[in-house]
């Protein structure tokens, strides 16, 4: 991807020229305000010289500016990950929580467990419109560690948040299974390979056991059931079977996966990170084979972090607000709560006593989540600002990718004002995923339904065909 300043003048906003690799259509975007529009590369110069499609949209750039505002900086949050128990029965290569802590921590009791409940639930009626149930994801370590307080927990309060477990799948047996989806609880899974010796590379126990056919055990008990996923972590070891794993997991009907790149918070982490453009190559090879498979099937498997990328251009403020803008989503959509009562950003700064925001239980203040927010720990994160730190600040689709992740660009990179890692994979995601759109074969990568509940608030039909085929804002 490469980009280059078109136009700067006292009439408007400025747009940048972004090429794509795609044969006949080039971006041109306002990063300011996440505008966007594709544009015959013969006829750039032409159509950003003057003409009704972009005064239509200077007309329209500042309510854009706001809205990406109101989004970046003004959500209160209404999810929260609940960390149960510091230890986990695994121990992976490139986890962010430290060996300590997995290996011998400690279980938040049951009854501290119920009591954070019901004041999270206080704050998020604060908060949110009345109907609403905020999120609560059981997370780890591993939350079945403490199945016990979790599964109490989850009946007692089933009428007041939307409950989602993430585990690592080994210790999801039948009953466990029967428990949560007769509660409709969302489930998430971890493999990281297409057979044992690939997963064993990064996910074993502590005495170095495979737990591939677990997973996959588990994986066949929740076929059929509407709300579970996989998530594969992107690493040296995996890289080369990302189509393999998508087969195998097309094959098995999950509904939904995540291929995520590792992050690199813990030097554990860093020590099986691939290069950029081997992180592309595979992961664009396994996009394209789930969507042969959708083509040969007519089922799809939606790659869903691909997927909020392709949102967050198509309908930017639609987006979920997880690590793909800046700032994230820790600490304004969602925050974590850790066995000991502290609150933090986002799980994956658990352990960073840095970003510690202080305990859920803090009697001095009226509720601890409202003071954990204002606190020096998460402001931090939440007025972490790409506009004002470069390399971010010059990039044309800074408000596609967000220089994620905040914990990642601190602690590998030395700083809040840092990029994460991934920085050229995350530009060459954004021109696969425009080329998509100008091929208009963006749906076959999303949910169906997924636009819904948009509104369309720049339509390029209203205009002469030349400025044609694509130019939106949601």
């Amino acid at each position: 991807m490469t980009a280059a300043v078109l136009k700067r003048s006292d009439a408007g906003p400025a747009l940048f020229r972004v090429d794509i690799g795609h044969d006949v259509y080039a971006a041109v975007t306002d990063p300011n305000t996440a505008f966007w529009a594709l544009v015959d590369k013969t006829r750039i110069a032409e159509e950003l010289a003057g003409g009704p499609l972009l005064d239509a949209y200077r007309a329209k750039a500042d309510s854009f500016a706001r809205e990406l505002h109101a989004l970046r900086f003004e959500l209160k949050p209404s999810g929260v990950y609940l960390n149960p128990t510091e230890r986990c029965n695994l121990n992976c290569t490139y986890c962010y929580l430290p060996d300590t802590q997995r290996s011998g921590g400690s279980h938040m009791p049951q009854k501290m467990l119920l009591d954070s409940l019901r004041r999270l639930r206080s704050y998020f009626r604060s908060v949110m419109p009345d109907g609403r149930k905020p999120r609560a994801i059981f997370h780890g370590a591993e939350p079945l560690m403490n199945k016990a307080a979790v599964f109490v927990a989850i009946d007692e309060f089933a009428n007041d948040f939307a409950f989602g477990l993430q585990t690592n799948g080994t210790l999801l047996d039948d009953a466990a299974v029967e428990f949560l989806t007769a509660r409709n609880v969302s489930i998430g899974l971890s493999l990281d390979g297409p057979v044992a010796g690939i997963t064993n590379a990064t996910r074993r126990t502590w005495g170095g056991k495979s737990v591939h056919n677990k997973v996959l055990a588990a994986m066949d008990r929740l076929k059929g059931y509407g709300s579970w996923s996989v998530i594969t972590t992107c690493t040296t070891e995996n890289l080369p079977y990302l189509t393999n794993i998508v087969e195998l997991f097309h094959e098995r009907e999950v509904p939904t996966c995540m291929l995520n790149t590792v992050r690199c918070t813990l030097p554990g982490a860093r020590s099986v990170k691939p290069a950029d453009g081997d992180m592309a190559k595979a992961f664009f090879a396994a996009i394209d084979r789930t969507h042969s498979l959708y083509r040969e099937t007519g089922r799809k498997l939606i790659v869903a972090n691909f997927a909020n990328i392709l949102l967050a251009i198509l309908a930017p403020t639609a987006r979920r607000l997880m690590c793909d803008i800046s700032p994230c989503g820790g600490g304004r959509a969602f925050f974590a709560l850790a066995a000991d009562g502290s609150l933090y950003p986002c799980s994956e700064f658990i352990g960073l006593p840095r970003f510690n925001g202080g305990k859920l239980f803090d009697d001095s203040v009226e509720c601890g989540v409202e003071a954990a927010l204002a606190s020096s720990a998460f402001r931090a994160v939440t007025e972490r600002d790409a506009d004002r730190f470069s390399p971010c600040g010059e990039c044309a689709i800074r408000h596609f990718c967000g220089s994620p992740c905040p914990a990642e660009a601190h602690e590998m990179n030395g700083g809040m004002e840092k990029v994460g890692a991934f920085c050229d994979f995350y530009k060459e995601q954004v021109s696969y995923a425009l080329r998509l759109i100008a091929d208009r074969n963006a749906d076959n990568y999303l949910w169906d339904g997924w636009d819904e509940a948009t509104e369309t608030v720049f339509d390029v039909a209203a205009y002469p065909p030349a400025h044609r085929p694509e130019s939106l804002c949601l």
